[in-house]
């Protein structure tokens, strides 16, 4: 049975007239078993392959070897189905034209389902939209599942649907599957696949080489089997008369959870989470109180982990109106921390795309703001892949300069990479 644990990271003191009370939550999971075998109900994944004429020969060989992979990695007993993904998506695998639009995996359906994928041809466009209509409809042909996750894999732009249909798809898909994107060479746009995965509580990168595209498989599928949560809520309760200003995600990646909050009652607010499996995610909650009296105390927030009506684990954020200012003008390191990671993913995001528009200017400022972040913070990761698309004078002060010619991958993954972040040091 999965064990939850909740760890409170604020400081707790307000000065007088003060209202916004901050405060890190981190929630953690151990012993969460394997998806589909703990006994809560079945689990379903679909894989979506990119088939359209752009992937070509050699891209199409390396994503029918993934999916292949992928056949493989999945658990027995797991419901599955392969979808080939063009402007006019079909079921791959199994093919069937109506009841059940899935199948549970065994030996035989294994062997089925690879010998499908193994008759994918490059052809036609791209509409992704419909990718996700199809997997929706597939899920929802079980009636039995409680855990639903896909991989969904471009290599290309979204040519045959317009913006508005692609919107509308993936707001028809809302809370119904979580999906890791992948994009493979440098013909897709981040931002468009990575409205699809943060709506889908999923992840996006990209791929640079075809030879890692069955590695790249293996590794989402494997984490996704090992999610024996398969889902969870993050319900935070504020009392009367205060506001929530925001709730984030802000480890392991920067996901802003505020818009998707579903009332349980006037004063609770329910964030979707997803699936979980053994490992540790940070929340930044950031609670507006109206003012009160110097030494007054008041809860500010009561935040918990549900799944139906079973509360896994609570942690209590706190405010106390002080006069002392050794105490309010303390800022807890951990908020401090995340407010930075947040802001750094944002001027890479900005800095790229001001490069994009032809703003060198906006860039340069941008994307130097986002190497004396990363410096400060210790994020490797960015710091690394900010360096090869500027050059470094000075990385504490932000003193860069835009290279004379940036990699399109480089940017790419610099950008996909943006959300990522690192705790805080020591």
């Amino acid at each position: 049975m999965a064990i939850f644990t909740s760890m409170v990271y604020q400081n707790e003191f307000l000065a007088d007239g003060s209202t916004d009370v901050n405060a890190i939550v981190r929630i953690s999971c151990s012993e969460a078993g394997t998806a589909g075998q703990t006994g809560v109900g079945d689990v379903g994944e679909i894989v979506i392959v990119d088939t359209s004429a752009s992937m070509g020969l050699v891209n199409l060989q390396a994503a029918k070897d993934a999916a292949m992979v992928a056949v493989d990695t999945i658990l027995d007993g797991t419901y599955f189905a392969i979808v080939a993904g063009n402007h006019r998506p079909y079921l791959a695998y199994p093919r069937v034209t109506s009841g059940p639009g899935m199948v549970r995996m065994n030996p035989t359906s294994r062997a089925e389902a690879k010998r499908a994928i193994g008759s994918f041809r490059a052809d036609g466009g791209t509409a992704m939209g419909s990718w996700l209509l199809l997997a929706r409809s597939l899920f929802r042909s079980i009636p039995s599942l409680v855990g639903k996750h896909a991989i969904l894999l471009t290599d290309g732009e979204n040519h045959n649907e317009s913006v508005p249909q692609l919107d509308a798809s993936i707001r028809q898909c809302l809370g119904e599957f979580q999906a890791d994107c992948r994009g493979i060479g440098v013909e897709w746009q981040v931002s468009e696949i990575r409205k699809i995965a943060q709506a889908l509580l999923g992840t996006v990168d990209v791929i640079p080489s075809p030879r890692e595209l069955p590695r790249v498989f293996h590794d989402l599928i494997a984490r996704s089997m090992s999610r024996g949560v398969p889902d969870a809520q993050l319900r935070i309760w504020a009392p009367q008369g205060a506001q929530t200003l925001f709730v984030r995600q802000v480890s392991p990646t920067v996901e802003d959870l505020t818009h998707r909050a579903m009332p349980i009652n006037p004063l609770t607010n329910a964030y979707p989470t997803g699936a979980w499996g053994d490992e540790s995610r940070d929340y930044h909650i950031s609670i507006r109180l109206a003012a009160k009296a110097v030494g007054t105390e008041q809860l500010a927030a009561r935040v918990q982990l549900a799944t139906g009506p079973s509360i896994l684990t609570q942690g209590l954020v706190k405010a106390k109106w002080s006069a002392d200012p050794g105490l309010t003008a303390q800022i807890s390191a951990e908020v401090a921390h995340y407010t930075g990671q947040t802001e750094l993913a944002a001027a890479i995001q900005e800095g790229l795309a001001a490069h994009s528009s032809g703003d060198d200017v906006t860039a340069t400022q941008r994307l130097g703001r986002a190497v004396q972040l990363a410096t400060q913070s210790g994020n490797e990761e960015a710091a690394s892949k900010l360096g090869r698309v500027v050059d470094i004078a000075d990385a504490a002060t932000g003193t860069v300069r835009l290279k004379r010619d940036i990699d399109k991958a480089d940017e790419m993954a610099l950008d996909t990479a943006s959300t990522r972040t690192t705790r805080i040091r020591g």
